[in-house]
């Protein structure tokens, strides 16, 4: 089984509210169809969720009544964006079900304190792709906080331990540096926990609400302590997720699992 995330940079357009780019998406679908894998799905929350959350600090626990309108609002659209993700994987004949974390995760200061794996499990027994999202969420001790895909990422593969962990996102992998900012960024290629901790991020290095490619990293040397290996591809080269999901060599990213 393999544990699938379409970055929100990828589905939808960052920079203009609840923008869905649904052409690379059917593309995507189309690839995780011909793969003729079991998988999970995540998906981000893009230009659905960030900029509400952003707007509202969200992210940030309840400090004020105008955030209540905002986590509402930030909901529905990621709800929306789900709705659009599960008609293109449809459309591709990819029996996709959508689970909410918004119904089925409680966090406690930013972490999972409960989540509800069995729905996942059942599902997958009957031959359902399930499909989750980042989304807002209750917290226990912030009241409300957001619940990534990432985290989600890490603790799915916790879980389930799949054979593979794949990101996909708006580049052809990790860099040295920020390759839209930096024109001597270099991709690379393999790596491990070890040779990640050498890495330096900096704060515009992909930057968002749920930590950016910073974050990202953080949650995949926590993959890998698992043992799972982990790639990055880009989605907007989709035939290369079909190369990465069957296991064909591809220009990408992979981040061994240490055992």
């Amino acid at each position: 089984m393999i544990i699938l995330k379409l970055g929100g940079s990828v589905i939808t357009d960052k920079n203009k509210e609840c923008t869905f780019k649904t052409e690379t998406m059917d593309k995507l679908a189309e690839n995780i169809k011909k793969a003729n894998k079991q998988t999970i799905i995540v998906h981000g929350a893009g230009s659905f969720g960030h900029i509400l959350a952003k707007e509202y600090e969200l992210n940030q626990g309840y400090k004020r009544l105008e955030q209540i309108k905002g986590f509402s609002l930030a909901h529905e659209k990621v709800q929306a964006l789900n709705s659009l993700v599960l008609q293109s994987l449809q459309k591709n004949d990819i029996h996709a079900v959508s689970i909410s974390p918004h119904s089925s995760i409680k966090l406690n200061n930013h972490k999972i304190q409960k989540m509800n794996y069995n729905i996942f499990e059942e599902y997958l027994k009957k031959n359902f792709t399930p499909v989750t999202f980042g989304d807002v969420v209750l917290d226990k001790t912030l009241g409300f906080s957001i619940c990534s895909g990432d985290l989600l990422m890490e603790a799915l593969s916790k879980h389930f331990k799949p054979e593979k962990i794949v990101f996909v996102i708006d580049e052809d992998g990790i860099f040295t540096a920020n390759p839209k900012m930096d024109k001597k960024a270099k991709l690379i290629q393999k790596s491990t926990v070890k040779e990640l901790e050498t890495l330096t991020i900096s704060a515009d290095h992909h930057a968002d609400v749920t930590g950016g490619m910073a974050g990202k990293i953080l949650t995949i040397k926590k993959i890998a302590k698992n043992g799972i290996e982990t790639i990055l591809v880009n989605g907007n080269k989709p035939n290369r997720l079909y190369e990465v999901l069957v296991g064909e060599k591809t220009i990408s990213t992979i981040v061994y699992g240490e055992k």
